[in-house]
């Protein structure tokens, strides 16, 4: 595996593989990898010859009260689970590579509707640094194809708005969401929890469970939502939002529609945001 900082040696090594009539795969992250990360290498494997993957945390999606400087950077061991995983470039972007005027004066896309929902309503303005991020990398790496992960599932619908919205040319690939054995979705902010906050954090999913079996039993949408609030409040998390919503565009479904649809929760454990959603197809 290669490791590149400068755009230059980035497009060098695409190009290069292009001549070779390669396609090129990438997985934009903010580094901090687990096995949920890793899968999406995996996966983008399966769709291209060469795999590209970024890690930079991106200041432009955090939010001034958010954890920005404290975000787990872990490059040394990154690096060491992407040869294992057969990443052949890794790209580690500066701030002043990604935003050559800084983040404060950078053009901001913003993707409306789908990125001004759930996340979007709670995270003013982070929608707007995720797309933008995502469309630098995108034009930096010119991939075949990008791969992200569904537990992110808003930034999916995010990201496949923009690239339809600015005709880009690759193809978009969503992953599963990894696990763990009790039912937590993998995440880089699993490593804030305490012991005591980490017993208590699988029943996000197990409230994601519910509201599908609920709503399946034929219970209305605002009764599911209201009902799981409370159940995560029992269980000692603050609440953003538990909401059911269509899957293809998260916008909110009628009386009548029972299909397409999946269940979609934020909620903190102390300091630590959490979120997860689940088909209920």
């Amino acid at each position: 595996m290669r490791t590149v900082a400068d755009l230059r040696s980035l497009r060098a090594a695409v190009q290069a593989w292009k001549k070779e009539g390669l396609r090129v795969g990438l997985v934009p992250t903010m580094g901090n990898l687990h096995a949920g990360h890793f899968s999406l290498v995996e996966l983008a494997r399966k769709h291209a010859d060469r795999v590209v993957v970024s890690v930079f945390v991106n200041p432009t999606q955090f939010g001034p009260d958010e954890d920005y400087t404290r975000y787990p950077r872990t490059l040394a061991e990154d690096s060491v689970g992407l040869v294992e995983h057969q990443c052949d470039l890794l790209f580690v972007p500066n701030v002043e590579t990604m935003y050559p005027a800084g983040p404060e004066h950078a053009l901001r896309i913003h993707v409306p509707e789908v990125g001004d929902t759930l996340e979007g309503a709670h995270r003013p303005g982070h929608f707007d640094g995720v797309a933008t991020v995502v469309a630098k990398l995108l034009s930096m790496v010119d991939p075949d194809v990008a791969v992200f992960g569904a537990k992110d599932w808003q930034q999916t619908r995010v990201v496949r708005r923009l690239v339809r919205e600015l005709a880009l040319s690759v193809e978009i690939t969503t992953g599963p969401v990894v696990r763990e054995a009790d039912g937590l979705a993998m995440s880089s902010r699993n490593r804030y929890l305490d012991s005591a906050q980490r017993a208590r954090a699988p029943q996000l999913h197990a409230t994601l469970e519910w509201m599908r079996e609920s709503f399946i039993e034929g219970h209305a949408r605002v009764a599911v939502e209201g009902a799981a609030m409370r159940r995560l409040e029992r269980a000692g998390f603050v609440a953003d939002y538990a909401a059911v919503r269509r899957a293809e565009d998260l916008g909110i479904p009628a009386d009548d529609e029972r299909t397409g649809l999946m269940a979609l929760v934020a909620a903190r454990l102390g300091e630590t945001r959490l979120i997860d959603n689940l088909a209920f197809d």
